[in-house]
């Protein structure tokens, strides 16, 4: 953590003496700027004067409750962690602590290990939702989780990056993420669509050219390596490049220059580059029609984004996401029931760009009105009362993930109606309460609420 976490400042609240020397000295030698205070008062007042990455907090205070703390510091600063510390650990007193924000909790005693196990925790959590809170990029699955760890170790190096997955899946974004994570998030982020430039013109487009260098270069012009100087260059569809341009690029990231159409002169280049393609790149390599030593120079760390019907529970927080974009002269942005079903057992074959289009042209159909099955197409309406879901026939999902994904939607929709009192939402859906607790425990639903 020494390198990482310059300029993360963090304050710890306690009134015993021994634990704030003892935090604060853990925290000091792993690089963070720490600050303390021993009651709620002093606490409050640090936190008017100051921002705050991270409050680490006892519950118990003299004057007061860490909870407090808690709670109003997330009203000021709605993006700081926050962790506590007790030797009190009771269930209400941590739940509630965690419903306003707090990410973890510590008993006491702790050692150093235990510390900074969960101090490392919710910086990494922390820095992946501040991160990924860009168009498109939302995500509840643990397949997106994996994705999004990968990203994570691969932001602190200057690696080339290779991401790969179908067409629609959100390469750019995950590209887009990962610039913004990294140290070069202070330079440009240059997208450029391999597959969509002439191959004549390609050679310039990415190296530059001289004024006059062929016919139309009518002046002089930087090429994308060197617009993305000290940033990220992002290549799509890699795979349609012609062989003698791969050699030239090749040579740029061996050398790591780029040499303008009609120049003889190399220029230096800092740029980072992460490609992507929805090709078999690796059977590209094997029929020879993609360079062997090229493949491997790009593909340093290979990311691959899954489908979205391999990321079922993605699909309803996708699609509210969209739809909560799209408000305005339209208004229909929540969905029924019969939706929900109809796009859980589709099997998206378009991906997340698919499922962006359908709910834009949803909204446009449903006007001021909940969107509901007539609203969306007519091959996506007509998969919810199959047999068997079409999500379901390339054997990449299986059935249980799909039931498993409509039952947590619907649990979770009773328990928000019901404010979270779960023998309300057990009525609702006709279920015993005792049963509805243990399909909660098995689908993973946190069992936060009353009765």
């Amino acid at each position: 953590m020494n390198d990482s976490r310059g300029g993360y400042r963090a304050l710890v609240v306690d009134d015993e003496p021994g634990i704030l020397s003892f935090v604060k000295e853990v925290l000091d030698s792993n690089g963070f700027l720490c600050d303390c205070a021993s009651s709620c008062r002093q606490a409050l007042a640090k936190l008017r004067t100051r921002s705050y990455h991270l409050l680490i907090t006892d519950i118990r205070l003299p004057d007061g409750s860490g909870i407090d703390i808690i709670r109003i510091a997330r009203e000021k600063h709605p993006y700081m962690a926050a962790i506590v510390i007790t030797g009190f650990a009771s269930i209400e007193g941590i739940k509630e602590a965690m419903d306003l924000g707090a990410m973890d909790y510590i008993p006491k005693p702790f050692s150093i290990e235990e510390l900074l196990l969960a101090v490392q925790g919710v910086v990494k959590k922390q820095r992946l939702r501040k991160h990924s809170s860009g168009k498109s990029l939302i995500f509840n699955s643990p397949a997106m989780d994996t994705v999004m760890e990968l990203v994570e170790k691969v932001s602190i190096t200057d690696s080339t990056v290779l991401l790969t997955g179908e067409s629609g899946t959100g390469k750019e974004m995950i590209a887009r993420t990962l610039h913004r994570m990294s140290r070069r998030s202070a330079g440009p982020f240059i997208s450029v669509n391999s597959g969509g430039i002439p191959e004549g013109l390609l050679e310039s487009e990415l190296f530059g050219h001289l004024k006059g260098a062929y016919t139309g270069a009518h002046s002089t012009t930087i090429g994308h390596f060197q617009a993305a100087e000290n940033g990220t260059l992002f290549m799509d569809e890699i795979g349609n490049m012609s062989q003698p341009m791969q050699v030239k690029l090749l040579r740029a990231l061996q050398e790591r220059e780029v040499t303008p159409v009609g120049s003889t002169t190399p220029i230096p280049i800092s740029t980072r580059l992460v490609s992507a393609t929805n090709s078999d790149i690796r059977q590209d390599v094997e029929d020879g029609c993609f360079r062997r030593d090229l493949y491997y120079r790009m593909n340093v760390f290979e990311i691959k984004i899954p489908a979205l019907r391999e990321r079922p529970t993605d699909i309803i927080p996708l699609a509210e996401h969209f739809l909560a974009g799209m408000r305005g002269p339209f208004g229909g942005e929540k969905l029924n029931d019969r939706a929900i079903t109809a796009l859980l057992t589709y099997s998206w074959p378009g991906n997340v760009r698919e499922l962006e289009n359908v709910m834009e042209r949803a909204v446009v159909l449903a006007g001021n009105e909940v969107i509901c099955l007539e609203h969306l197409p007519d091959w996506i309406s007509d998969s919810s009362g199959a047999d068997v879901p079409a999500i379901y026939t390339d054997g990449a999902v299986h059935l249980n993930v799909i039931v498993n994904s409509v039952e947590r939607h619907y649990i979770q929709k009773a328990l928000a109606v019901s404010k979270g009192v779960r023998s309300k939402a057990a009525k609702r859906l006709g279920l015993k309460r005792t049963t509805l607790l243990a399909r909660m425990k098995k689908l993973g639903i946190a069992e936060g609420g009353k009765g």
